[in-house]
């Protein structure tokens, strides 16, 4: 409860550690701790298999603002979510569950209008609405869709979906941002919020042009003045996050080349269009004639995924396809892309006689961290789990339609590292069957969030 006089808008991180410390307890760092965890349609066992050593800042962290039980519940809600993976725009179970506990917390989340995902806003009164005006929010957002990959791993949270998984960390960033909400309904309820606060469950990220769109038609952004995520990073120690203002991930788009010619026998290429050559000079070309034609600068990259074309060894077929991603570290490069692909195929396609059609699909312009949003994340990490939780991060050839919301109201995504500290051997990583987490990460995740909106409400 808020001493004295204060009013909403004048509440301290310290009160809030104060309220909470009676029973916040830290996130264990030990292993070898089993808990049996309560969770709406998610009954289970945790086993926590993470090495002794602790994460950075257990040792010395304020009172938490994600306590054991919280932390254990948010575990059962992320492995539940990882064994029942839904592809992009199909997450309805995953849409149920959420929405179910939020209203379980005294929240009135809302469907977006594309049928899945979900927008939901914690107002300081801590009673159940919609933002209706007055103080700008802050919005997290965390995306819920899986990929059409098989799950590889052995444990007992593995995918009962075949050839889906969770193998982005979309169950993370959907539990973490779960989590942060239940922490910051909890504090306004007790009159400890100073300003409402918007939770995104976004739908579809791994398609283009990514679901994104459906949020923001939904009204996603309205009387958001910023918004913060957060993205897995198998490179990255359990307990830190990665920070870099500017651009942290590239553009990405996805090209499909389709070309035809009248077909023929292999004895006789000269009196047709031989595709399978004009095919494989066009993969090989093709990117080579876009990376000399743009500023170096630019980093603008061309690879192709898929080539498919003929049926038998004695016949020259009548069609190709080849299907790929173009990425660029810089938004000049991709407002220049289209034309240098459609040139580049246009030409080495006409070498070799073969007619081509370009399928040209914008997908997502760079995520460009505003350095405001950047500094707001590292204060709140700082405070929370201490300076050495922080690190600088590189830019990537990755792309997220987190940029989306950025190109409307500032804001900033962290890495979050998920990998267990002194593993040894090969780092997993994101679309791969066998990734993981230490799931540790999962609280310090939400825990982070929750202090960024805090700290996001008391710096205004």
């Amino acid at each position: 409860m808020i001493a004295g006089n204060l009013g909403p808008s004048e509440v301290t991180l310290g009160q809030v550690s104060h309220m909470l410390s009676r029973d916040a307890v830290a996130v264990p760092p030990t292993g070898g701790r089993s808990t049996a965890v309560p969770h709406d349609g998610a009954a289970g066992l945790i086993t926590d298999s993470a090495p002794e050593d602790p994460l950075p800042g257990s040792g010395h962290r304020p009172a938490a603002l994600i306590d054991d039980a919280l932390a254990a519940e948010l575990i059962a809600f992320r492995r539940d979510m990882h064994m029942h993976p839904e592809l992009a725009n199909q997450e309805v179970r995953a849409t149920a569950a959420v929405k179910a506990r939020l209203e379980k917390a005294g929240l009135a989340p809302r469907v977006l209008a594309s049928g899945t995902g979900l927008i939901c806003d914690i107002l300081p009164s801590g009673r159940p609405g919609e933002w209706a005006g007055g103080r700008p929010m802050l919005a997290l957002r965390g995306d819920m869709d899986a990929l059409p990959v098989p799950d590889t791993k052995t444990v007992p949270y593995r995918s009962t979906v075949p050839g889906r998984a969770h193998a982005c960390g979309h169950d993370v960033h959907t539990a973490v941002v779960l989590g942060a909400g239940l922490a910051l309904a909890r504090l306004a309820r007790g009159g400890l919020l100073p300003h409402p606060v918007r939770l995104i469950f976004q739908p579809a990220e791994e398609v283009m042009p990514g679901g994104a769109h459906s949020a923001i038609d939904s009204g996603a952004l309205e009387g958001v003045e910023r918004i913060v995520a957060v993205h897995c990073d198998p490179r990255l120690d359990a307990g830190r996050i990665g920070l870099r203002t500017g651009a942290i991930t590239s553009a990405a788009d996805m090209i499909t080349v389709v070309l035809s010619g009248p077909g023929g026998h292999t004895a006789r290429p000269h009196l047709t269009t031989d595709l399978v050559t004009a095919a494989a000079r066009l993969a090989v070309d093709v990117p080579a004639l876009v990376q000399r034609r743009a500023d170096t600068r630019w980093g603008v990259n061309l690879t192709w995924g898929r080539l498919q074309t003929g049926h038998a060894a004695n016949v020259i077929p009548q069609s190709a396809e080849l299907a790929g991603t173009i990425r660029c570290l810089e938004l000049a490069g991709w407002r220049a892309a289209p034309d240098l692909v459609h040139t580049a195929v246009d030409e080495v396609a006409a070498v070799y006689r073969a007619k081509s059609e370009l399928r040209y699909v914008r997908g997502v312009p760079p995520v460009v961290n505003d350095a405001g949003a950047v500094e707001l994340l590292r204060s709140a990490m700082t405070e929370r789990f201490g300076e050495q939780a922080v690190t600088g991060t590189e830019q990537s050839l990755g792309g997220e339609d987190f940029s989306w919301y950025l190109e409307r109201v500032p804001g900033a995504m962290a890495r979050l590292g998920v990998r267990t500290p002194g593993r040894t051997g090969r780092d997993l990583d994101i679309h791969q069957g066998d990734f993981d987490v230490d799931e540790r990460a999962v609280a310090v995740g939400a825990e982070f969030l929750a202090a960024a909106a805090l700290r996001d409400a008391a710096a205004r």
